[in-house]
């Protein structure tokens, strides 16, 4: 049994397309599932230069590998994708969900593939927002080797701030952490500076840039710190209120609980990328290789979800957070 896309229904629909959308789609098409995958083409990497950590497409576009990953998705004839959004979802009574798509149209679904990402908010400094994605940053392992031997700040005071400073200084030519006006552990200022790590507790006024590249931090006093990337705080939310509407289990930071094969709370409905993390992971993981392996697991977890109820099977995957 599979679903009739003529009428409307569709195997499954994944919401956002990203790596991890995109993996699951892939995944899905593979095995000959009828699949729609709407994408509102709003990627959270898409102000960065380049994608890292992906084995064989490292230093790759963020627009390039979505171009590539529709391309390929393109030669799998049950899948469909469409650019959009999708405006509401509710579970049906006889089973599956139905959606309601920025286009006008509708569509339904036996099961359900949120991977709509997580938006970053940039509370400060001023200036931070013309320099996101090329010369501030807030991962060191999708930006900290591009640091080599570079000029770089790290933003804020607490114990992961300092904990970054100092693995930025194993490769960065100079690194200083700039407190902001925070507090700063007596304990915590001493290692730094052991460490060749300055520290500036004056409070920030702005990141000074030409271009998308940093030139200086500027403070509220003392004189300005040249410097060529700065690593700073940002606040992650949820792209898409779709998970909650539907009443999946949310953690206190936003992020979607699910377990290790993807599944929410709600029995249908799969989450992917770094929308979702498990109980025993503290934060998402923001590489775009993690979001494609987390759509490819879903999907498989999604194929033999449907091959169950198709064949009156007992499901090999327990329905559960994790």
């Amino acid at each position: 049994m599979t679903a009739d896309r003529r009428q409307g229904m569709f195997d499954v629909v994944i919401v956002g397309g990203g790596p991890a959308g995109m993996a699951g789609a892939l995944a899905l098409g593979r095995v000959h599932r009828e699949v729609l995958l709407v994408d509102a083409e709003e990627g959270r990497n898409a102000a960065a230069g380049s994608v890292h950590n992906f084995l064989t497409r490292d230093g790759t576009p963020p627009a390039e590998l979505r171009r590539l990953g529709r391309a390929e998705l393109a030669a799998y004839r049950t899948v469909r994708t469409t650019t959009g959004t999708v405006t509401d979802v509710s579970a049906q009574d006889g089973g599956g969900f139905r959606l309601d798509l920025s286009g006008g149209g509708t569509a339904g679904a036996r099961r359900l593939l949120l991977a709509t990402g997580l938006a970053d908010e940039l509370p400060g400094p001023r200036g931070v927002e013309g320099l996101w994605g090329r010369s501030a940053f807030h991962c060191p392992y999708c930006h900290g080797y591009e640091c080599t031997g570079k000029q770089v700040a790290v933003l804020g005071s607490d114990p992961p701030r300092v904990r970054l400073a100092l693995q930025l200084s194993r490769f960065a030519a100079d690194v200083a952490l700039c407190t902001d006006g925070g507090p700063l552990d007596p304990v915590a200022q001493a290692t730094l500076e052991s460490h060749g790590v300055a520290v500036r507790c004056e409070a920030v006024a702005r990141l000074e840039g030409t271009d998308g590249r940093l030139e200086q931090v500027v403070f509220e006093s003392g004189p300005p710190l040249a410097r060529d990337a700065a690593f700073v705080v940002n606040v992650p939310r949820q792209r898409s209120g779709l998970a909650a509407g539907l009443g999946c289990a949310i953690f206190e930071d936003g992020c979607v609980e699910v377990n290790e094969f993807g599944q929410t709370s709600v029995p249908g409905v799969y989450a992917a990328g770094d929308m979702a993390r498990r109980a025993t992971v503290p934060v998402p993981p923001a590489a775009v290789i993690a979001a494609a392996a987390s759509g490819t697991v879903a999907a498989a977890v999604i194929d033999q979800d449907l091959l169950s109820a198709d064949f009156g099977l007992p499901g090999p995957f327990a329905q559960g957070k994790g």
